[in-house]
């Protein structure tokens, strides 16, 4: 059996498959209840992330208003899911997706105390068919195989409401001289199999049709970090032909 990428996928004994790529290399960091141990603490996301992690959440945050609808592509550690549950409140929605059950429940202990918050099992190139005001794809691409890649980037764009945005944060090619850039090019090399082509390739060069968003990117701590935000077009309407009858000037609403 494989997944929409190709890669095998090997049974887990909750529920349902993972990739055999997540297996094969991240199982060390998501797969073992030990990892989760581990991992999810914020002074040690910090430490991964160099100092970046709290600047880096107030980023994802910044432009979710109240009540908004969020879909966030894979579990993360830390709390950042925990302060998007804050930030959306009562009236939003927290649906966050994960391939790997391990992560969804450990999610969802983590969230018990938000109602609005949803975790479930999900393969973030197959989200759903909901729409959202914010879709978040927080250090997750670099992990994909390239192909892979371009079929979660899709579902991000593809998942959101007119006037939507889709924010993807992620490694990016740091200034030649900056003084991590052989530290990461080796933790890469050893560690992180598919990362470099965040190194070579625009995220929004990953999309089928990036024409129908509007695109800004900006980098932080040296460009060893982007931030990328696709903003879908609202659909502008004009007279039909046949009167009463509206079509769109630009964009697509699938």
């Amino acid at each position: 059996m494989s997944d929409i990428t190709g890669w095998p996928v090997s049974a887990d004994p909750d529920r349902g498959a993972v990739p055999d790529y997540l297996e094969r290399y991240y199982w060390w960091a998501y797969l073992r209840p030990a990892s989760l141990r581990f991992f999810d603490r914020r002074a040690v996301v910090s430490a991964i992330l160099w100092g970046q992690y709290r600047r880096l959440g107030n980023i994802a945050l910044a432009g979710i208003a109240p009540g908004s609808r969020v879909l966030q592509l894979a579990c993360v550690y830390g709390d950042l899911s925990a302060r998007l549950a804050g930030q959306v409140g009562g009236d939003g929605l927290l649906d966050i997706v994960d391939i790997a059950p391990i992560q969804v429940h450990h999610a969802r202990a983590k969230l018990a105390a938000y109602p609005r918050a949803t975790v479930r099992v999900a393969d973030a190139a197959e989200p759903g068919a909901d729409r959202y005001d914010t879709v978040l794809c927080f250090f997750l691409l670099h992990e994909l195989p390239d192909r892979h890649k371009r079929r979660v980037v899709d579902a991000a764009l593809s998942r959101l409401a007119p006037g939507g945005r889709a924010v993807f944060i992620d490694y990016a090619r740091p200034a030649a001289a900056h003084p991590l850039r052989p530290v990461m090019a080796t933790v890469f090399a050893l560690l992180e199999p598919f990362a470099r082509t965040m190194w070579h390739h625009e995220i929004a060069s990953l999309a089928s049709d990036p024409a129908s968003h509007d695109w800004s990117r900006r980098s932080i701590f040296g460009g060893l970090y982007q931030i990328v935000v696709a903003t879908r077009r609202a659909a502008v309407t004009t007279t039909h032909p046949t009167p009463g009858v509206p079509i769109p000037t630009h964009g697509t609403i699938r």
